[in-house]
């Protein structure tokens, strides 16, 4: 038996109301259900205020009180960021809030009448009645140090996407402009920008000496030493371009706009990871997350943001669960088909996950040999992907122990388990 599916059963009893709601930017629609599925209230309106949030809670109070309940659950069908604001206004309350999964709804609607058709009211009564059967999951209000680094992190991953964004326009623009800039400078440092930001175009360095050109780039901010070789190849190639001659004056402005925003972002990111460094260090679990050798800030300060507190978690399943790591298989009969991860849970975790797994495999011992066993051991041996989903499970594992238990990661533990399959340490 599934202990935790009859703890969600035994939340819907006969003093339960029941509240199923369809969430929309404006108009919500919420319906009045009992412990059987049976409609005490038909679907209505409920408008994203402060004065619809005031009247729905009013009209549950009311609607508890002529049905003598005692107790009340709503449940919600996430959609984007609008059931936020929603859900901190009940917690002041203390009404508990759970969600259901979209797919379920989507599934199960044809249940009552037979019919494909989707509408606001329709779907309030269907997530209302899947949710009496038990089939809600708890969602975690962020708060407080957990919120901030959420929305920092979040911000922190769309400003590298709008830098990476500038960065490939600056290459499109250096494309038509001067193709060959990329041959002396390949990667965006400290001089290739410059020498972008003083000296743009072939024409700008055309008649220079190399020492004119380094006297010139180190006028700009933060640039100390400019290299001198790589002034004389800036020289060479400024001679042989080909880049494009129309249009230079609106090509200048365009890569001065260019850098003045690459320059922002870069500045914005630093001062977002300082921040969010500082918030992640004054947490309780830092200290035991930092210890595990090839976990760096950056990353420390993603799992926060994705997973809270690892200690509030019972078990690690949950975890793995939330990462989207359970293994599944379609199998019929004497038909066994392959297995593969779920991916139904957060995507961004399973990519840190996998992010950090690579620097873990290579920098700690434990994680290295665990990856070398699973993928060279004689019986069944896993693909090098196979292996890396494995020991993100395992890192999760790992986390948790020794945020729940608040000691340091000690590899020799870890030994342990190698020991017992077998390998040498």
């Amino acid at each position: 038996m599934n202990f935790k599916a009859n703890e969600k059963l035994n939340q819907v009893t006969e003093n339960t109301l029941v509240v199923g709601m369809d969430i929309a930017k404006t108009v919500h629609y919420a319906c009045f259900v009992d412990e059987r599925g049976r409609v005490i209230e038909k679907a209505f309106a409920v408008h994203q205020s402060r004065k619809g949030f005031e009247a729905f809670y009013q009209k549950i109070r009311q609607a508890m009180k002529e049905t003598k309940k005692t107790e009340v659950i709503i449940g919600i069908e996430p959609t984007g960021h609008y059931w936020m604001n929603l859900a901190y206004f009940l917690d002041q309350y203390g009404v508990p809030l759970v969600m259901v999964n979209p797919l379920h709804v989507k599934r199960s609607k044809e249940l009552d009448d037979n019919l494909p058709t989707k509408n606001d009211k329709k779907d309030a009564l269907v997530i209302a009645r899947l949710m009496k059967d038990g089939r809600f999951s708890y969602p975690r209000l962020l708060k407080d140090v957990e919120a901030e680094l959420r929305i920092g992190s979040t911000l922190r991953s769309k400003l590298t996407e709008d830098l990476a964004s500038i960065k490939n326009r600056i290459i499109r623009w250096l494309d038509r402009y001067f193709p060959e800039f990329t041959q002396v400078y390949p990667s965006f440092g400290k001089m290739a920008l410059a020498t972008l930001e003083m000296t743009p175009l072939p024409q700008d360095i055309e008649g220079k000496t190399a020492e004119e050109l380094v006297f010139l780039y180190r006028q700009v901010e933060g640039m100390r030493a400019p290299q001198l070789p790589k002034a004389k190849l800036l020289i060479e190639a400024a001679t042989s371009s080909i880049g494009l001659t129309e249009g230079l004056q609106m090509a200048q402005h365009e890569i001065a706009t260019l850098l003045r925003q690459y320059r922002l972002l870069e500045a914005e990111i630093e001062s977002v990871n300082s921040q969010l460094a500082e918030m992640a260090k004054a947490t309780q679990e830092y200290e035991f997350l930092a210890s595990v050798p090839g976990l760096g800030d950056a990353t420390i300060v993603d799992l926060l943001s994705e997973v809270g507190s690892f200690s509030l978690y019972e078990n690690p399943r949950q975890l793995i669960k939330l990462a989207g790591l359970t293994l599944r298989e379609t199998s019929s009969g004497q038909h066994k088909g392959q297995k593969h991860i779920s991916k139904r849970g957060r995507k961004r975790l399973r990519m840190v996950l996998f992010k950090v797994m690579v620097p873990l495999i290579r920098h700690n011992e434990a994680f290295k040999q665990l990856h070398e066993y699973y993928t060279t051991r004689p019986l069944n041996p896993l693909r090098g992907k196979q292996s890396m989903v494995v020991l993100c499970g395992k890192l999760l594992k790992v986390l948790h122990g020794i945020c729940k238990k608040r000691v340091r990661f000690e590899a020799r533990y870890m030994m342990q388990d190698l020991n017992c399959l077998g390998v040498a340490a």
